[in-house]
């Protein structure tokens, strides 16, 4: 259990700090105990200066005697630094090191995703406004017959790793998936990064949360968590499907990019 991890029960329950969407993540409650650790801070720190300035008002009335410091002395200096050493040490210092070992531990350790038995690959396209989202068919290649397309309806299986590739044709979206707890800007040009693991079926809502032109707010979609054995099937019957309808002369329909781990399309 991390530092004061006491303190963000008291935050647990029907009273939680920050109004977030159910977590329906694998990895989720890292992103969620970080917001919650964050919280419990700030309000301690909002109360401890909220006690000090009404002391500070309510201790020194008419009667007292203004002295003016221009805080350039060493006894100013020494509690500027003290104060400041110890915010950094019971606050800054922990949020430091537990963001750290979730973000490389975690969620950016796509090779171990990637390495895990029955991950899923997706390229993802975002355009104004949709999403565009390709699985390598049966023979392991992008961009190929047997690839599954798919227009902002994204299925994936439940408790095995997904991990997406994402880029733009024309301006800066962002995807994000509330429930999964997972967001990246997709960037033309570039090649962007993000998996999860969800714990649960469902089907949850796909947004754009970076102002792309007048109809941003239209740009919606869905991830569909399916039963293993279900998603399976699904997949099955989808390749066999572009397959049969493949048109090799629809160059529009063949963005696909070798899936590689660099971040430039050429």
């Amino acid at each position: 259990m991390h530092s004061l991890n006491c303190l963000a029960l008291l935050f647990s329950g029907p009273f939680e700090p920050v109004n977030l969407l159910h977590d329906a993540s694998e990895f989720g409650w890292k992103i969620d105990e970080t917001i919650t650790e964050t919280t419990v801070f700030v309000v301690i720190l909002f109360i401890m200066t909220v006690v000090w300035m009404l002391w500070s008002v309510f201790m020194n009335g008419p009667t007292h005697k203004a002295v003016f410091e221009d805080g350039a002395d060493f006894k100013s200096w020494r509690w500027t630094a003290l104060i400041a050493a110890l915010i950094f040490i019971v606050v800054d210092g922990p949020l430091l090191v537990h963001s750290t070992e979730f973000m490389w531990g975690t969620f950016f350790d796509f090779k171990g995703a990637e390495a895990k038995p029955g991950a899923v690959r997706i390229e993802v396209n975002a355009h104004q406004w949709a999403w565009n989202a390709r699985y390598a068919g049966p023979d392991g290649t992008f961009n190929t017959a047997d690839d599954i397309v798919v227009l902002n309806d994204i299925v994936v299986p439940q408790g095995a790793p997904v991990i997406f590739q994402i880029t733009s044709t024309d301006v800066i979206h962002s995807f994000k998936i509330p429930n999964l707890r997972m967001m990246v800007d997709a960037v033309p040009g570039t090649v962007t990064r993000m998996w999860f693991q969800a714990k649960e079926t469902g089907v949850f809502e796909i947004v754009c949360s970076q102002h792309c032109g007048a109809n941003h707010y239209k740009m919606r979609g869905t991830v569909t968590v399916l039963p293993k054995a279900e998603y399976d099937r699904w997949a099955q019957v989808t390749s066999v499907n572009a397959t049969r309808a493949f048109d090799s002369k629809d160059m529009e329909a063949h963005w696909g990019w070798d899936w590689a781990e660099h971040s430039r399309i050429e």
